[in-house]
């Protein structure tokens, strides 16, 4: 959350239950090419570049699928072909809508252009060669650990995020045949975990710093945001993390600002966000203390620009922030919503910024919905899509998004 398909755990789960994490209450409603789709959309007239795509990952417990959309220039989504990952989907314990209770399982390099997606169930990652809106040349490789739930990429190298059993990193190196392992990069995360994590206990996020220096993972039950300072040849300097305690409640996901000095963090506790900088020793100093946005649950974090929006599943919100130049976060409206709340777009989860900052994708797990708004000078977000359709969240659901 190697072969684990009896691992896939299908436990009974109502879609409206009440969690405690951290204090706070949830309360939520083998190689191969794949060229042909497993279903395919009619040709796409809308007027967009050909490199322009949304890709969801469906997470699906019985056979993991990664579906595309072309992206018009007006943001607007149709569907463009579904593809088998090859691995199985993954749903971690008790889980509210969030099945990996993690960022970024789906990962899009633009300089390999390959799109990278976990297979939670069976301990495995997969690569496609993204050409337009077409995947091709799939690839699956051992995660090197369990419940495989998150990736990051620096350069020519990826590590990916194991949330299961004692948790781990590992590295590979980004190859035009797919992920390679790099060899000596497995690190251990000292968790105590089963093989299918519970939510609240497996970590949040693996995260490079933009310079590569260091590997950010967050640990929600540890209230822990660790560090792996690395070499140059892509492998941690330390054979266990520096491990700094969180100024937030449940840390999540993690985001850097433009500059790439400043690093954001979503906590789950109180709907916070605290502002840090990495040391090259992987300390960490509190530049900016939690700021809260007085919503429920925020988890996902990503920036456009000089924003920031974040995903509050507790109440299916999207929050808005603006970074001054001098550092300073606050949000872009009192209330701490960037856009109305929609009756159709329930469990907010995971979120994607194209590469161009101009549109937000966000993922709704209880609705089966992606909502596409348009990021407007003021921060606020207006609403051009929505693609339906999508596994919605029941014993499992989708999570991954990414844009290009």
């Amino acid at each position: 959350m190697s072969t684990h398909s009896s691992r896939r755990g299908h436990r009974g789960k109502s879609r409206t239950r009440r969690i405690v994490i951290g204090g706070g209450a949830l309360a939520v409603a083998g190689a191969a090419t794949v060229a042909v789709s497993l279903a395919s959309a009619g040709q796409y007239s809308g007027s967009a570049g050909a490199d322009h795509a949304v890709f969801v990952q469906g997470n699906e417990l019985d056979g993991n699928t990664i579906h595309v959309f072309a992206r018009g220039d007006d943001g607007k989504l149709e569907p463009a072909g579904t593809y088998d990952a090859g691995g199985n989907g993954g749903d971690q314990v008790d889980a509210p809508t969030d099945s990996l209770a993690s960022q970024g399982s789906l990962v899009y390099d633009d300089a390999s252009g390959m799109l990278l997606a976990v297979n939670a169930g069976s301990g495995t990652v997969t690569s496609f060669r993204v050409e337009g809106r077409t995947l091709k040349d799939r690839q699956v490789v051992d995660s090197g650990g369990e419940f495989p739930s998150s990736i990051a990429v620096h350069g020519k190298v990826a590590y990916v995020m194991n949330a299961g059993g004692e948790g781990s990193v590992q590295g590979f190196r980004i190859t035009g045949k797919g992920l390679k392992p790099l060899h000596g990069s497995h690190r251990s995360l000292g968790l105590d975990n089963e093989d299918i994590p519970r939510f609240d206990t497996s970590p949040g996020e693996v995260e490079f710093t933009p310079d590569g220096r260091n590997l950010v993972v967050t640990t929600k039950g540890n209230n822990t945001v660790e560090v792996f300072p690395m070499k140059r040849n892509g492998l941690p300097s330390v054979a266990e993390p520096v491990v700094n305690e969180s100024a937030g409640g449940v840390p999540f996901a993690i985001s850097f600002d433009g500059t790439g000095k400043r690093m954001l963090v979503a906590e789950a506790e109180k709907s916070t966000v605290t502002t840090y900088q990495v040391k090259r020793d992987g300390k960490l100093k509190v530049l900016q203390k939690p700021l809260a946005n007085g919503q429920e649950v925020l988890c996902w974090l990503e920036r456009a620009g000089n924003f920031f929006y974040g995903g509050n599943t507790g109440n299916s919100t999207v929050s808005g922030y603006r970074m001054d130049k001098h550092g300073k976060l606050a949000l872009t409206n009192d209330v701490g919503i960037a856009t109305p709340p929609s009756a159709n777009s329930q469990g907010v989860i995971d979120l994607a910024v194209t590469e161009d900052e101009k549109f937000v994708y966000v993922q709704n797990a209880v609705s089966g919905t992606v909502d596409g708004f348009r990021v407007e000078r003021n921060g606020s977000l207006t609403k051009v899509t929505t693609a339906e359709g999508l596994p919605a969240f029941d014993e499992s659901g989708m999570e991954g998004i990414a844009a290009m």
